[in-house]
Order: C-alpha cells, then structure tokens, then sequence
C-alpha cells in the first residue's frame, strides 16, 4: 500500500508518499505561501528531477492538486496515476480529550477535531483545511488522523492537572496536553531496539529540540509526563516561544505597557524564547555563530536553553525514580553537538558521560555516551512521517 502523508499549516503543506510495503520513501515536497501565490517544491527518490517552482496555490486544495499532479506526472512521478494511492494520513495537532490513538476520519471525527479548534487556533484549522483539500480532489480515498496530543493521552492526572478551580478542567477541558506525541513515540521505540531492551523495562527521557522543543519522560513506553501544557507555549525556552514564566507577567506587560493581551500573547509566541534574550535569531546556528564572535546575549540565550532543558531531565529522572536513557531528536537535538554536550555538563550526578567523538555524528541513529556512562545517550532523527504513515496503513487495513 502507498500512503501520502500531509502535515498542512495554515499557509504551507509537507508531504511525504511512502510504499509501506517496504516502508521506502518515493516522494517528499512542501507547498508554500499558499493563498499567496504559491511555491512547490517536489523531490522524487527515483532518479527523476526535482521540481522547485513557483506555481499558483490560492487555496489547498489547488495545493493539493499540484502534489498530486507531480507524484503521477510522467516527467516528476512516482507512482502511475492516483488509484495508486491507498490511503491519506494526516498529523492532526490537536486531539483534545478525545482521542488517545490515531483514528479513520469521518463526519464525528471532524466534528470533535474543530471542537479542539479553540486549543490550538493556529494549528487545527489549517489540519481540517488539509484534510478537506484531500477529500475535494481524492473522493473516497481513506483519510486517518494521527494526533500530536495523542501519545500523552497516558499522562496521569498528578502531571496533567493544574493547580486551579477545578471546574476549569471540568468545564473548558484546560490541562496539560502535551504535543510532539508522534515524535516521541516515534524515537521512544526506536531507542528500546537500540538498547536491545523491551520498551516495557525501560525508563526514557525524549528531548525533542527543535525551533519548537519538548521534554517527555516515558516510563515503559508511555508519555507519563511532558513540558508543552494546554499550549505548545509551556515548557523550555525555544525559537521564539518563551516557555515557562511566572503568570502574573502578562498582566503587568500589559499594565506597563499599554499593550493589550492578545498583543503580549503574541509576543511571548513569536518574539520571545532565545529570539527575544538575544536579538539575533530564533535560529540555534545563528545563535552559535554569534556567540562565537563575542555576542553576550547570544550566548546567554544557549545557556538558558540549555539549563532549562538539563533541569527537566533531572526533574524527569526524579518523577520516574530513574532513567535508562536519554534521547536527542529534532533539528537541534539531532545536529547540534554543542547544545547536546552543554546539557550533558550538568548530567554527572546521573552517571552519564559523553563520549565527544561521538557526539561529534550528526543526523544518525548513534550512542554518544561512553560505555562506561550509567545513562545511555543517544541521538535518533526523529521519523513523524512514518510512524503517522505506519498506523495509517494499520487502520485502514483493519477498518
């Protein structure tokens, strides 16, 4: 079975198309600026060439189209023409409540995907857009969900609860969510294989770093605790979110400024985390780079980054009485050796110690901590296309 897998953002749209006969990828691209006026760029993995151009993308699902177009054109395709795609699945941000595994969609599972709208207005909306666009151009094909909330669905009420009214949890569903599910799940597993271990017998810590980043420990191969919360604002300091704050300061921003607080949330959003301490980027080379000239604030910016994420390990470790391995996915966890080395520092009280030519390997599945280390360190390029495509095919095989 072949099986197209979309990740739509309001105003972009990644796919991946995977023969999961042999799980092998055959074409990956992204549609940007769309509504805009739109860029494609499709890759196949057969030898034929790339396809980066502008192209006319007013809507998703001329988006839509225009992938579809490329993966069966006879100059950019992979597959021979549309009946050769089984099924669509889609990342779907949030979950809510409602869903503690992926599922196939129809008319209540859309329903209860726009009733999370008001957890994650940036995300879900453009998820139901990607999901229609499919429906208009592919009819009957199956569509599955895979939710980022879902995998945390496991998180007991001690991690997921806030200390407030409780009528508030009740009544607007407001609690810890989690998200990067996917991806934790994703490396969580592969981690086990890789310490030759049962998922079930082991004690892990995820550390998904990224311009997005969260921390999941994972006790037996479920989320039992996470840093993002009701919204991926909550946890470290990341690209331009500012993660974890006293409460009270978007109050007296707003009182101090004049701002109001959709402004200040804002702000905190996409003006903040290591972009607002160091005026330079929200970008971790940049930061690197400019710390390496002399840029205080630059440098600053990494180490908060880099302490906030030390303190959750050991947080972790404490809140599952142990840890087996420690886990680095994502752009930065996966690229990024400084970042990984200046976490590990503060690490020695657990045993762990890093091995630095290893450390030195980049975007691989590797260990980086020495045999000697109590803790394994390990570095997994996380894999989200996959695992969505995996229960895609599952799902619609059993349905």
């Amino acid at each position: 079975m072949k099986i197209l897998v979309i990740n739509c953002g309001s105003s972009s749209l990644k796919y991946q198309l995977l023969d999961m006969d042999s799980e092998a990828l055959l074409a990956k691209g992204l549609c940007e600026r769309i509504g805009i006026d739109g860029h494609l760029k499709h890759q196949p993995q057969n030898g034929k060439p790339v396809f980066d151009q502008d192209v006319a993308l007013p809507t998703h699902t001329e988006a839509i189209a225009a992938v579809l177009d490329k993966l069966t054109s006879a100059e950019y395709g992979v597959v021979a023409n549309m009946a050769e795609i089984g099924a669509v699945g889609h990342r779907v941000v949030h979950g809510g409540e409602k869903f503690a595994s992926s599922v196939v969609i129809d008319d209540a599972v859309m329903a209860a995907i726009q009733e999370c709208v008001p957890l994650a207005p940036l995300h879900n909306p453009a998820n139901i857009t990607g999901i229609e666009a499919c429906k208009a151009v592919m009819g009957d094909v199956p569509q599955v969900a895979v939710f980022d909330t879902a995998f945390h669905q496991s998180m007991p009420g001690k991690a997921f609860l806030y200390a407030i009214p409780y009528e508030y949890y009740t009544d607007l569903h407001v609690r810890r969510y989690g998200f990067h599910g996917t991806s934790h799940r994703y490396v969580s597993a592969r981690a086990a294989e890789m310490m030759g271990k049962p998922m079930e017998e082991l004690k892990l810590i995820s550390c998904h770093m990224g311009n997005g980043s969260s921390i999941c420990a994972i006790d037996g191969g479920k989320s039992v605790d996470t840093t993002m919360g009701l919204t991926p604002i909550a946890g470290v300091p990341m690209g331009t979110r500012c993660g974890d704050i006293d409460v009270s300061i978007p109050d007296f921003l707003c009182e101090n400024t004049g701002k109001d607080i959709k402004t200040i949330t804002n702000e905190l959003n996409k003006k903040s985390g290591v972009l607002g301490v160091s005026g330079v980027s929200s970008d971790f080379r940049d930061l690197t780079k400019a710390a390496g000239e002399g840029n205080d604030r630059a440098a600053l910016a990494l180490e908060m980054f880099q302490y906030a994420v030390a303190k959750t390990v050991g947080a972790y470790a404490a809140a599952m009485n142990g840890v087996d391995g420690i886990i680095f996915t994502a752009g930065v966890g996966e690229n990024d050796s400084a970042a990984r080395a200046g976490i590990c520092r503060y690490l020695g009280y657990l045993g762990v110690e890093i091995c630095p030519e290893c450390n030195k390997k980049r975007g691989e599945d590797t260990f980086i901590s020495t045999p000697a280390s109590k803790v394994k360190v390990m570095v997994i390029p996380t894999n989200e296309e996959l695992v969505i495509a995996r229960d895609t095919k599952a799902l619609v095989e059993a349905h």
